[in-house]
Protein backbone atom coordinates (compact mmCIF):
# COMPACT_ATOMS: atom_id res chain seq x y z
CA UNK A 1 0.00 0.00 0.00
CA UNK A 2 2.88 2.30 0.84
CA UNK A 3 4.71 1.86 -2.42
CA UNK A 4 1.42 2.53 -4.21
CA UNK A 5 1.00 5.79 -2.13
CA UNK A 6 4.49 6.55 -3.60
CA UNK A 7 3.91 5.85 -6.97
CA UNK A 8 0.76 7.78 -7.17
CA UNK A 9 2.53 10.91 -5.15
CA UNK A 10 5.31 10.66 -7.70
CA UNK A 11 3.53 10.60 -10.97
CA UNK A 12 0.52 13.05 -9.86
CA UNK A 13 2.66 16.40 -11.11
CA UNK A 14 2.79 14.76 -14.51
CA UNK A 15 -0.75 13.57 -14.52
CA UNK A 16 -1.52 17.58 -13.25
CA UNK A 17 0.44 18.77 -16.07
CA UNK A 18 -1.64 17.09 -19.01
CA UNK A 19 -4.60 17.71 -16.95
CA UNK A 20 -3.89 21.36 -16.68
CA UNK A 21 -2.98 21.61 -20.68
CA UNK A 22 -6.39 20.60 -21.95
CA UNK A 23 -7.67 22.79 -20.00
CA UNK A 24 -7.03 25.87 -23.07
CA UNK A 25 -7.90 23.09 -25.59
CA UNK A 26 -11.28 22.39 -24.28
CA UNK A 27 -12.01 26.32 -24.03
CA UNK A 28 -10.93 26.53 -27.58
CA UNK A 29 -13.12 23.04 -28.38
CA UNK A 30 -15.99 24.65 -26.36
CA UNK A 31 -16.13 28.67 -26.72
CA UNK A 32 -18.20 28.30 -30.35
CA UNK A 33 -21.34 26.97 -28.78
CA UNK A 34 -21.51 29.27 -25.68
CA UNK A 35 -20.90 32.44 -23.77
CA UNK A 36 -17.64 32.30 -21.34
CA UNK A 37 -19.55 33.16 -18.38
CA UNK A 38 -22.81 31.27 -18.81
CA UNK A 39 -20.67 27.89 -19.76
CA UNK A 40 -18.42 28.40 -16.48
CA UNK A 41 -21.66 29.06 -14.42
CA UNK A 42 -23.16 25.39 -15.60
CA UNK A 43 -19.68 23.99 -14.98
CA UNK A 44 -19.18 25.13 -11.85
CA UNK A 45 -22.84 24.03 -10.82
CA UNK A 46 -22.45 20.82 -11.91
CA UNK A 47 -19.30 20.25 -10.26
CA UNK A 48 -20.61 21.19 -7.39
CA UNK A 49 -23.49 18.77 -7.53
CA UNK A 50 -20.73 15.94 -8.70
CA UNK A 51 -18.29 16.85 -5.13
CA UNK A 52 -21.82 17.06 -3.43
CA UNK A 53 -22.49 12.89 -4.14
CA UNK A 54 -19.13 12.05 -3.48
CA UNK A 55 -19.30 14.08 -0.05
CA UNK A 56 -22.03 12.15 0.83
CA UNK A 57 -20.58 8.87 0.00
CA UNK A 58 -17.84 9.08 1.67
CA UNK A 59 -18.84 11.18 4.48
CA UNK A 60 -16.29 14.00 4.42
CA UNK A 61 -15.10 15.90 6.83
CA UNK A 62 -16.71 19.62 6.17
CA UNK A 63 -14.42 22.57 7.64
CA UNK A 64 -15.49 23.69 11.09
CA UNK A 65 -13.34 27.47 11.24
CA UNK A 66 -15.45 29.93 9.56
CA UNK A 67 -12.56 31.47 8.96
CA UNK A 68 -10.79 29.25 7.10
CA UNK A 69 -14.19 28.88 5.18
CA UNK A 70 -13.58 32.00 4.32
CA UNK A 71 -10.20 31.58 3.07
CA UNK A 72 -11.40 28.97 0.62
CA UNK A 73 -14.04 31.32 -0.89
CA UNK A 74 -11.46 33.97 -1.47
CA UNK A 75 -9.24 31.48 -3.12
CA UNK A 76 -12.12 30.07 -5.09
CA UNK A 77 -12.89 33.79 -6.38
CA UNK A 78 -8.96 33.94 -7.99
CA UNK A 79 -8.56 30.27 -8.56
CA UNK A 80 -11.65 29.78 -10.43
CA UNK A 81 -13.66 32.81 -11.13
CA UNK A 82 -10.40 35.01 -11.96
CA UNK A 83 -8.26 32.96 -13.41
CA UNK A 84 -11.15 30.79 -15.38
CA UNK A 85 -13.46 33.74 -16.31
CA UNK A 86 -10.18 35.32 -17.96
CA UNK A 87 -9.21 32.27 -19.77
CA UNK A 88 -12.66 31.82 -21.60
CA UNK A 89 -13.42 34.75 -22.13
CA UNK A 90 -10.06 35.54 -24.00
CA UNK A 91 -10.27 32.11 -26.13
CA UNK A 92 -14.33 33.55 -26.60
CA UNK A 93 -12.63 36.99 -27.92
CA UNK A 94 -10.17 34.77 -30.64
CA UNK A 95 -7.08 34.01 -29.06
CA UNK A 96 -5.67 30.49 -29.23
CA UNK A 97 -4.94 27.78 -27.15
CA UNK A 98 -1.62 28.20 -27.58
CA UNK A 99 -1.02 31.67 -27.21
CA UNK A 100 -3.24 31.73 -23.96
CA UNK A 101 -1.29 28.86 -22.01
CA UNK A 102 1.84 30.72 -22.52
CA UNK A 103 0.60 34.14 -21.17
CA UNK A 104 -0.98 32.71 -18.41
CA UNK A 105 1.70 30.36 -17.38
CA UNK A 106 4.33 32.79 -16.83
CA UNK A 107 2.89 32.46 -13.14
CA UNK A 108 5.46 30.69 -12.08
CA UNK A 109 7.99 33.65 -12.29
CA UNK A 110 5.78 36.06 -10.48
CA UNK A 111 5.31 33.41 -7.80
CA UNK A 112 9.25 32.97 -7.20
CA UNK A 113 9.57 37.23 -7.90
CA UNK A 114 6.58 36.98 -4.60
CA UNK A 115 8.57 34.54 -2.50
CA UNK A 116 12.01 36.08 -2.94
CA UNK A 117 10.48 39.64 -1.91
CA UNK A 118 8.86 38.17 0.95
CA UNK A 119 11.81 36.45 2.17
CA UNK A 120 13.70 39.50 1.96
CA UNK A 121 11.45 41.27 3.76
CA UNK A 122 11.16 38.92 6.84
CA UNK A 123 15.21 38.82 6.80
CA UNK A 124 14.87 34.92 5.41
CA UNK A 125 16.55 35.88 2.35
CA UNK A 126 18.41 37.86 0.37
CA UNK A 127 15.52 38.99 -2.16
CA UNK A 128 15.31 38.91 -6.22
CA UNK A 129 18.94 38.28 -7.42
CA UNK A 130 20.28 39.86 -10.64
CA UNK A 131 19.90 36.32 -11.76
CA UNK A 132 16.09 36.61 -11.07
CA UNK A 133 15.43 39.87 -12.98
CA UNK A 134 17.41 38.43 -15.81
CA UNK A 135 15.13 35.56 -15.86
CA UNK A 136 11.88 37.87 -15.67
CA UNK A 137 13.39 40.20 -18.75
CA UNK A 138 14.59 36.87 -21.02
CA UNK A 139 10.69 35.10 -20.09
CA UNK A 140 9.22 38.69 -21.70
CA UNK A 141 10.98 38.78 -24.43
CA UNK A 142 10.31 35.51 -25.13
CA UNK A 143 6.19 36.41 -24.66
CA UNK A 144 7.13 39.05 -27.06
CA UNK A 145 8.70 37.02 -29.77
CA UNK A 146 5.81 34.56 -29.69
CA UNK A 147 3.10 37.50 -29.84
CA UNK A 148 5.07 39.21 -32.16
CA UNK A 149 3.15 38.03 -35.72
CA UNK A 150 0.05 37.31 -33.71
CA UNK A 151 -0.87 41.28 -33.89
CA UNK A 152 -2.33 42.94 -36.25
CA UNK A 153 -4.93 42.18 -39.09
CA UNK A 154 -5.57 38.58 -39.10
CA UNK A 155 -3.72 38.13 -35.81
CA UNK A 156 -5.32 36.04 -32.98
CA UNK A 157 -4.26 38.66 -30.47
CA UNK A 158 -5.75 41.55 -29.54
CA UNK A 159 -5.37 44.15 -26.62
CA UNK A 160 -8.42 43.03 -25.38
CA UNK A 161 -7.69 39.17 -24.98
CA UNK A 162 -4.25 39.52 -23.74
CA UNK A 163 -5.51 42.02 -21.15
CA UNK A 164 -8.00 39.42 -20.07
CA UNK A 165 -5.36 36.50 -20.36
CA UNK A 166 -3.17 39.10 -17.68
CA UNK A 167 -6.36 39.13 -15.58
CA UNK A 168 -5.88 34.91 -15.21
CA UNK A 169 -2.63 35.12 -14.75
CA UNK A 170 -2.77 37.70 -11.95
CA UNK A 171 -5.78 35.57 -10.56
CA UNK A 172 -4.03 32.54 -10.46
CA UNK A 173 -0.92 34.03 -9.20
CA UNK A 174 -2.52 35.70 -6.29
CA UNK A 175 -4.74 32.16 -5.60
CA UNK A 176 -2.44 30.27 -5.28
CA UNK A 177 0.10 32.18 -2.80
CA UNK A 178 -3.26 32.87 -1.05
CA UNK A 179 -4.18 29.45 -0.16
CA UNK A 180 -0.38 28.62 0.69
CA UNK A 181 -0.52 31.22 3.38
CA UNK A 182 -4.23 31.22 4.83
CA UNK A 183 -5.53 27.53 4.08
CA UNK A 184 -5.08 24.85 6.63
CA UNK A 185 -5.25 21.49 5.03
CA UNK A 186 -8.79 19.55 4.87
CA UNK A 187 -10.93 17.77 2.83
CA UNK A 188 -9.67 18.66 -0.92
CA UNK A 189 -13.67 17.71 -1.92
CA UNK A 190 -15.45 20.08 0.68
CA UNK A 191 -12.53 22.45 -0.03
CA UNK A 192 -13.62 22.56 -3.96
CA UNK A 193 -16.85 22.72 -3.14
CA UNK A 194 -16.83 25.76 -0.97
CA UNK A 195 -14.39 27.19 -3.73
CA UNK A 196 -16.64 26.52 -6.61
CA UNK A 197 -19.94 28.00 -4.84
CA UNK A 198 -17.86 31.11 -4.65
CA UNK A 199 -17.19 31.11 -8.11
CA UNK A 200 -20.24 30.57 -8.86
CA UNK A 201 -22.30 33.14 -6.83
CA UNK A 202 -20.13 35.82 -8.63
CA UNK A 203 -19.69 34.60 -12.52
CA UNK A 204 -23.80 33.96 -12.25
CA UNK A 205 -24.90 37.08 -11.65
CA UNK A 206 -22.63 38.13 -14.51
CA UNK A 207 -23.53 34.97 -16.98
CA UNK A 208 -27.52 36.49 -16.90
CA UNK A 209 -25.44 40.00 -18.85
CA UNK A 210 -24.21 37.53 -21.68
CA UNK A 211 -27.16 37.49 -24.72
CA UNK A 212 -25.92 34.50 -26.60
CA UNK A 213 -27.88 31.55 -25.98
CA UNK A 214 -25.56 28.17 -25.04
CA UNK A 215 -25.95 25.66 -27.96
CA UNK A 216 -27.15 22.50 -26.60
CA UNK A 217 -28.67 21.46 -29.94
CA UNK A 218 -27.55 21.75 -33.28
CA UNK A 219 -29.86 23.10 -36.42
CA UNK A 220 -30.99 19.27 -36.92
CA UNK A 221 -32.11 19.10 -33.83
CA UNK A 222 -29.16 17.04 -32.46
CA UNK A 223 -26.95 17.01 -29.59
CA UNK A 224 -24.34 19.25 -29.64
CA UNK A 225 -21.49 17.09 -29.11
CA UNK A 226 -18.48 19.15 -29.22
CA UNK A 227 -20.51 21.51 -26.66
CA UNK A 228 -21.41 18.46 -24.14
CA UNK A 229 -17.83 17.18 -24.56
CA UNK A 230 -16.26 20.08 -23.78
CA UNK A 231 -18.60 20.32 -20.36
CA UNK A 232 -18.36 16.79 -19.37
CA UNK A 233 -14.30 16.86 -19.81
CA UNK A 234 -14.16 20.30 -17.82
CA UNK A 235 -16.66 19.25 -15.11
CA UNK A 236 -14.94 15.07 -14.61
CA UNK A 237 -11.45 15.87 -15.44
CA UNK A 238 -10.68 19.81 -15.40
CA UNK A 239 -12.40 20.46 -11.85
CA UNK A 240 -12.84 17.12 -10.15
CA UNK A 241 -9.35 15.72 -11.58
CA UNK A 242 -7.40 19.28 -12.28
CA UNK A 243 -8.47 21.40 -9.40
CA UNK A 244 -8.35 18.44 -6.44
CA UNK A 245 -4.86 17.84 -8.03
CA UNK A 246 -3.63 21.18 -7.67
CA UNK A 247 -5.42 21.90 -4.06
CA UNK A 248 -3.19 18.87 -3.20
CA UNK A 249 0.19 19.71 -4.76
CA UNK A 250 -0.17 23.77 -2.97
CA UNK A 251 -0.89 21.62 0.18
CA UNK A 252 1.91 19.24 0.15
CA UNK A 253 4.93 21.55 -1.42
CA UNK A 254 5.84 25.34 -1.56
CA UNK A 255 4.21 27.53 -3.91
CA UNK A 256 7.03 28.31 -5.89
CA UNK A 257 7.91 24.32 -6.61
CA UNK A 258 4.39 23.58 -7.02
CA UNK A 259 3.51 26.58 -9.73
CA UNK A 260 6.84 25.63 -11.67
CA UNK A 261 5.32 22.92 -13.06
CA UNK A 262 3.21 24.95 -15.07
CA UNK A 263 5.73 26.37 -17.48
CA UNK A 264 5.83 22.63 -18.70
CA UNK A 265 2.01 23.46 -19.84
CA UNK A 266 2.76 25.57 -23.03
CA UNK A 267 4.45 23.45 -24.64
CA UNK A 268 1.91 20.15 -23.98
CA UNK A 269 -1.07 22.59 -25.04
CA UNK A 270 0.65 24.01 -28.33
CA UNK A 271 0.85 20.49 -29.48
CA UNK A 272 -2.29 19.61 -28.61
CA UNK A 273 -3.62 22.97 -30.48
CA UNK A 274 -1.36 21.93 -33.12
CA UNK A 275 -2.90 18.40 -33.89
CA UNK A 276 -7.03 19.57 -32.98
CA UNK A 277 -7.15 22.82 -34.31
CA UNK A 278 -4.12 23.33 -36.64
CA UNK A 279 -2.51 26.08 -34.82
CA UNK A 280 0.36 26.86 -36.51
CA UNK A 281 4.01 25.64 -34.54
CA UNK A 282 6.60 28.30 -36.44
CA UNK A 283 10.14 28.86 -36.00
CA UNK A 284 9.72 31.56 -34.28
CA UNK A 285 7.29 30.15 -31.87
CA UNK A 286 9.38 27.48 -30.51
CA UNK A 287 12.10 30.05 -30.13
CA UNK A 288 9.74 32.25 -28.12
CA UNK A 289 8.59 29.46 -25.95
CA UNK A 290 11.84 28.26 -25.44
CA UNK A 291 13.38 31.26 -24.41
CA UNK A 292 10.28 31.63 -22.07
CA UNK A 293 11.50 28.72 -20.71
CA UNK A 294 14.51 29.44 -20.07
CA UNK A 295 14.01 32.25 -18.27
CA UNK A 296 11.52 30.64 -15.89
CA UNK A 297 14.26 28.85 -15.18
CA UNK A 298 16.49 30.90 -14.78
CA UNK A 299 14.25 32.61 -11.57
CA UNK A 300 12.79 29.51 -10.41
CA UNK A 301 16.50 27.96 -9.82
CA UNK A 302 17.30 30.81 -7.54
CA UNK A 303 14.29 30.20 -5.23
CA UNK A 304 14.88 26.17 -4.79
CA UNK A 305 16.98 27.24 -1.41
CA UNK A 306 13.86 29.71 -0.37
CA UNK A 307 11.28 26.51 -0.67
CA UNK A 308 11.74 24.52 2.77
CA UNK A 309 11.36 28.37 4.64
CA UNK A 310 8.57 29.04 2.85
CA UNK A 311 6.66 25.80 3.61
Amino acid sequence: MEREQSVWLRAMPGIFVIIWATGYVVARYGMPHAPPLSFLSVRYALSIFCFLVWIALVKAAWPTDRKQCLHLAVTGLLMHAGYLGGVWMAVKAGIGAGLSALIVNFQPVLTALWVAHVSRQQGLGAGVSRRQWAGLALGFIGLILVMSRKFGAGGEATAWNVFLCVIALLSMTTGALYQKRFVQPTDVRTANTIQLGAALLITLPFAFLETEPIRWFTASGAYNTPLLGAMAWSVLVLTLGGSSLLYLLIQRGAATRVTSLLYLVPPATALMAWALFGEAITALTLIGTAVTAAGVYLVIKPAATANSQEK
